[in-house]
């Protein structure tokens, strides 16, 4: 089992910090987030990792190198617990460039070559998974018992006009299709798609077909090819009964806008004992 971190896009939500810093290195504290997302698929057994990024992020590709220097200095002066702060992932992480932003189905065409036949799964940064079982390890377990593709999901109670909701097979396991955006009263259920999938090989065919007839319809019209998304692989593999749903056990923390980001640090920070009485002093003040 491969994993693969989709990391190319621009971060426009983020900016002005996102016109030099990555989206995925804006920390949770000291953390960037795109570390967790390493640690998740290490901690599930998934050590081959590939990340698709850009010409603007090449310091993704440098956090994850070593830091010798550093690693010398903290040597020299006996400093254990900086030199595991620095220690390069237990992982092969390596690295694709999206020369063009084409889209999410276009990226991960990108590194098909690098998957070979096999399954793999494939995160998206904004999504943040905390818990006792990582978020990639439950959804291997399921693929084991289905052979299926596999989505991750969480319940939303209330108003889910916001997600792209589920469209739940009579079975309650197998997902018919994705709603996005329903208006209140419509939705077909209250099980809301985050970014984390476990793609069986047969996605990546279909991937390469959509992409074929994406760019004959383009040349058609007289157009260049726009973005191509991987919904269109998904959507298929979904009609043909091949899909099937994770419920997320666990906390999703959702860093994708600033107000996702901003409780996202303030949940994490609440699980270290030092920064936890910084907020509960804040409180104090503030009540």
């Amino acid at each position: 089992m491969k994993g693969i971190i989709v990391a190319a896009g621009y971060g426009t939500r983020f900016l002005p910090v996102t016109k030099t810093i990555p989206k995925e290195m804006l920390p949770l504290v000291t953390v960037p987030s795109i570390q967790f997302i390493v640690d998740e698929f290490v901690a599930s057994g998934v050590t081959d990792i590939v990340i698709i990024s850009s010409r603007r992020k090449k310091v993704l590709e440098d956090y994850f190198d070593r830091e010798v220097e550093l690693e010398a200095v903290f040597t020299a002066e006996g400093k254990t617990a900086q030199l595991e702060k620095i220690r390069p992932p237990a992982a092969n992480i390596s690295f694709v460039r999206q020369q063009r932003m084409l889209g999410t189905g276009h990226a991960l065409l990108l590194v098909r070559p690098w998957i070979g036949n096999e399954p793999c799964i494939v995160a998206y940064p904004d999504d943040l998974h905390f818990g006792k079982v990582p978020l990639s390890a439950q959804l291997v377990k399921e693929w084991e018992t289905s052979g299926a593709s596999v989505m991750a999901s969480i319940t939303v109670e209330g108003d889910v006009s916001r997600y792209g909701v589920l469209d739940l097979a009579e079975d309650g396991r197998h997902v018919r299709g994705i709603v996005e955006k329903p208006r209140a009263g419509t939705e077909p259920s209250h099980e809301v798609s985050i970014g984390r999938y476990l793609y069986t090989p047969e996605f990546f065919d279909l991937l390469e077909q959509g992409w074929k007839e994406h760019c004959a319809e383009a040349e058609k019209q007289g157009k260049s090819a726009g973005e191509y998304f991987h919904i269109y692989a998904l959507n298929r593999l979904m009609s043909a009964g091949k899909v099937v749903y994770c419920h997320a056990e666990g906390e999703r923390l959702d860093t994708g806008e600033g107000a996702g980001y901003l409780g996202a640090i303030l949940r994490y920070a609440d699980t270290q004992s030092d920064l936890r009485a910084v907020i509960d002093e804040y409180l104090k003040v503030r009540t």
